[in-house]
């Protein structure tokens, strides 16, 4: 299905020479492997070296759909060089870099499979944990979430993902699974679904529970980066942080609203128990009344800090209003380069 989220002209599929003598030609995918790439030319080799192992362990006809997120490195040389040798690669070339979300949902909308399994490219999430997905599809479950028991983070890392965690479980208007990113598995009713949402703050893993359907949860250990550097920066994490929390909750809206009424309450209650000083005096109270600005400064900077926290949670909302009123689409694609067609 065809959405706002998708390019608005068609993007060229490329049919390239295959070296492979493992030809499956209208033949289509039951697995799809659609995995984000951007700058991982030290892991390419050794990421499709454990999906192969991992996905003939189970099934005979899937894909792995690569989507290079405007790499400026050899990340892109090195998948069109891995397709010579094996015609299941499909590879997604953006425009641009886009961002982690719209590359997985570009990656969605190409997928062939009746299932689609989503996973980063920085073997932080295992392919060996694949097999337990297919086998939780195959018994009849529709989306399956892989959920870490542990992560492998350091430094502030380490500090800040459970805290995003905590806070959002607290915040979040229906239950979504924590400690769980895109790894895991839908089935292609569930990602017609999510393909058919046109919004442009897109959490994955937000969605893939708002849509229903059987769910199943896996539980791996989340392992150490292979090679490289993190390509999320932290600034992209909170934002990943903020899509996340204001796009699956109230809450934050809510919670100016009862800081403001209950200040209000307190500056009522304040005011009057000044004005009862004032009339009545202070001898039966034993209080003094101190001239002074200290109350007033006091006063101003909690309001107006206040007002400023509050503006910047509506500010918020209403960027994303902005972000989806302009009907923009998530990610364009330069080409699709496919071993094979079925026109």
């Amino acid at each position: 299905m065809l959405t706002a989220t998708l390019p608005q002209t068609s993007p060229t599929e490329r049919t390239e020479p295959r070296q492979s003598v493992n030809r499956q030609h209208n033949v289509a995918p039951v697995v799809s492997i659609v995995v984000p790439i951007f700058n991982e030319h030290d892991l390419i080799e050794r990421l499709h070296t454990e999906i192969v192992r991992a996905m003939d362990a189970i099934e005979k006809h899937w894909e792995v759909v690569y989507v290079d997120d405007g790499s400026t490195d050899t990340t892109r040389e090195k998948l069109m060089a891995l397709q010579q040798l094996d015609e299941r690669i499909t590879v997604v070339e953006l425009t641009r870099n886009w961002g982690h979300q719209p590359a997985v949902t570009a990656g969605l909308t190409v997928a062939r499979g009746s299932a689609i399994v989503l996973m980063d490219g920085d073997l932080q999430d295992p392919p060996a944990v694949i097999p337990q997905l297919i086998k939780a599809w195959k018994k009849g479950a529709q989306i399956i979430i892989a959920q870490r028991t542990r992560r492998a983070e350091s430094g502030i890392r380490h500090l800040l993902f459970p805290l995003f965690y905590r806070v959002f479980a607290f915040l979040a208007d229906y239950p979504i699974p924590i400690n769980a990113g895109i790894f895991g598995l839908l089935d292609r009713k569930a990602v017609d679904a999510i393909n058919a949402l046109t919004e442009t703050n897109r959490y994955l893993p937000g969605l893939r529970s708002w849509v229903g359907f059987r769910t199943k949860i896996v539980y791996y250990d989340r392992a150490e980066r292979k090679a490289g550097q993190p390509k999320q920066t932290l600034w992209k994490l909170f934002k990943y942080a903020f899509d996340a929390i204001f796009s699956f909750s109230y809450k934050p809206i809510r919670l100016c609203l009862v800081m403001g009424s209950i200040l209000a309450l307190l500056a009522i209650s304040y005011g009057g128990l000044l004005l009862m000083l004032r009339t009545m005096g202070v001898g039966m109270f034993g209080i003094s009344v101190v001239d002074g600005y200290t109350t007033t400064i006091v006063s101003i900077l909690l309001l107006g800090g206040l007002q400023l926290f509050s503006v910047g949670i509506l500010g918020e909302y209403i960027g994303r209003i902005y972000d989806e009123v302009k009907h923009r689409p998530l990610f364009l694609i330069q080409d699709i380069h496919r071993a094979d067609r079925e026109d």
